[in-house]
């Protein structure tokens, strides 16, 4: 039986599920794409490739491997594009949530069967369908758990809208115990540097006490303050809009030493290692089109 435990982003890392990019499919059509830059490739005709990807993807697997996690990964579905596990289900504690995520997804929860049957069936949480929530929304961090959110009534224009207030509420009485913090994104359909995804789209906890964060991401200045007066203005690395279109906040924490980067984050990357970060730098740039980098193709299962 697999021991969950997930109590914050950053603690060693021992099991993790990744993605996959094998068989993704053909390029979307127009209409069917769910954010704003995943649109922009398919009209420029700079989609990614599946070759391409799924290079990316076993660069990311050999770090892995390296730090002695053990990784999980998807049954592969004909044509489905299952390179973002987060979005599917997300650890906190002992226990594993069910994303309630865009239907059509639902495949994607069921190739990760083979995880699920290993996990006590007590400890999976099926939303109920009223309840919108996506992993990339949802970071526990020691006794907060940290939510972002759209509530505004324009809420069901917005395909880029992904975790709603009854996700909050929800996520309040399943975990008792937690402080629920969440933080309204800023949402748009059609321009990708005024689109805050997820949560990870603009903020990320790393190391112990430290964070990545992008102020117009969230739409409450108050609420971006907070996060600044909560790690110290010194502890953050602050990105530009230019920098979160890039996924710099979407970074992902092996350990509170070691952080896997995509190699051109530059700024980031030097910063990070300033600040005393083992950075291990893999080539991510064409996952990154589809709005979403390394904390998105992962679903950590067990940390220290």
């Amino acid at each position: 039986m697999l021991e969950l435990k997930i109590t914050n982003e950053t603690s060693t890392l021992k099991a993790v599920v990744l993605g996959t990019a094998e068989s993704c499919g053909p390029t979307p059509k127009v209409e069917e794409a769910y954010d704003p830059k995943s649109l922009e490739h398919i009209l420029a005709g700079t989609y990614p490739k599946e070759v391409d990807m799924t290079k990316e993807m076993d660069a990311f697997a050999k770090v892995f491997e390296k730090y002695n996690v053990k990784v999980y990964r998807p049954s592969v579905i004909v044509d489905c594009n299952q390179i973002f596990s987060r979005d599917i289900a997300f650890v906190i504690g002992d226990k594993l949530v069910h994303a309630n995520i865009l239907p059509d997804r639902e495949k994607e929860f069921q190739a990760i069967q083979h995880v699920i049957n290993e996990i006590r069936p007590e400890n999976i949480i099926y939303p109920p369908e009223e309840v919108h929530i996506e992993g990339g929304d949802v970071m526990p961090w020691g006794n907060y758990i940290f939510v972002g959110t759209y509530t505004a009534e324009d809420y069901p224009d917005y395909i880029t809208a992904r975790t709603n207030k009854e996700a909050v509420e929800f996520l309040k009485q399943q975990f008792p115990d937690k402080t629920v913090k969440s933080f309204e994104l800023r949402k748009s359909n059609t321009n990708a540097k005024e689109n805050a995804l997820h949560l990870d789209c603009c903020f990320q906890p790393i190391g112990n006490d430290k964070a990545i964060l992008h102020k117009n991401g969230f739409l409450e200045e108050e609420e971006y303050q907070w996060l600044v007066n909560y790690f110290g203005k010194e502890n953050i690395f602050e990105i530009s809009a230019d920098e979160m279109y890039q996924m710099f906040s979407n970074v992902f924490s092996i350990s509170p030493e070691v952080i896997v980067s995509e190699k051109n984050f530059t700024r980031l990357n030097n910063w990070l290692r300033e600040q005393g970060f083992i950075v291990e730098e893999i080539p991510y740039a064409e996952i990154a089109k589809q709005e979403g980098l390394l904390r998105c193709s992962t679903l950590p299962l067990i940390r220290e």
